[in-house]
């Protein structure tokens, strides 16, 4: 997903703090008018791994920011499982204001919000992108196929790779298979990053995630969703 410019870590992470503050005064959808603070995105500018949630809960619209409390301590250990922390990734939803009820968001709010994700994803230009839960998954990858069919493998994704997986909040939900599926789909991240890092190390091309092959476009528009 690599833009026309290369981009520094330290330039990533200025353009993200300028597209921060824009995104701070937004009024382009009524979440607006509902909101308490947007929840941007946090973490790291120059991450290996982008994950993509729906939107933010209440505890998220009062903090400011992204899975924090049990779906984000959840999200913290299943990090830790695969020798990554908070820090190490960068996290994001598919829009930046929470939807009232935590009702799923409406064309023209996600509408509204695609710049900022478009240009995060630019941006950061990650190795593997992780969208969580049927909303961001079925988002991303433009399919009605709902989540428990995607997830278990990785996705070309525009030179990248795309892993679908359950949201932390199905697994606090108490069901033990969710969170043992949840375990392969960040083990399958990591294999990811390490093969990367091998091929990097070898000079060599990395290989296909799998054989199902997506839709490839100019990262510039991201128009598939």
């Amino acid at each position: 997903m690599s833009s026309d410019t290369d981009h520094s870590p330290h330039t990533r992470a200025t353009e993200l703090a300028a597209l921060a503050e824009r995104a701070a005064s937004c009024t382009q959808c009524e979440l607006a008018a509902t909101r308490t603070t947007v929840v941007f995105g946090a973490g790291d500018a120059d991450a290996s791994v982008v994950i993509v949630g729906e939107g933010p809960g209440k505890n998220e619209d009062e903090q400011g920011l992204p899975f924090v409390g049990r779906s984000g301590a959840l999200l913290d250990r299943l990090l830790g499982e695969i020798r990554l922390a908070r820090d190490d990734v960068y996290i994001a939803n598919v829009v930046k204001c929470r939807p009232p009820s935590n009702r799923d968001p409406r064309p023209a709010e996600i509408d509204a919000c695609k710049p900022y994700l478009r240009q995060q994803l630019v941006l950061i230009d990650p190795v593997v992108v992780v969208t969580l839960g049927n909303f961001s998954s079925k988002l991303l990858l433009t399919t009605d196929i709902g989540i428990t069919k995607l997830r278990g493998q990785a996705y070309p994704w525009w030179g990248r790779h795309l892993v679908p997986t359950f949201h932390p909040a199905a697994a606090l939900r108490g069901s033990a298979r969710v969170l043992e599926a949840m375990r392969e789909d960040f083990t399958c991240i990591r294999r990811i990053l390490d093969d990367t890092e091998s091929n990097k190390m070898r000079g060599t091309e990395p290989r296909s995630p799998n054989d199902r092959e997506t839709e490839q476009a100019d990262p510039e528009q991201l128009d598939l969703f």
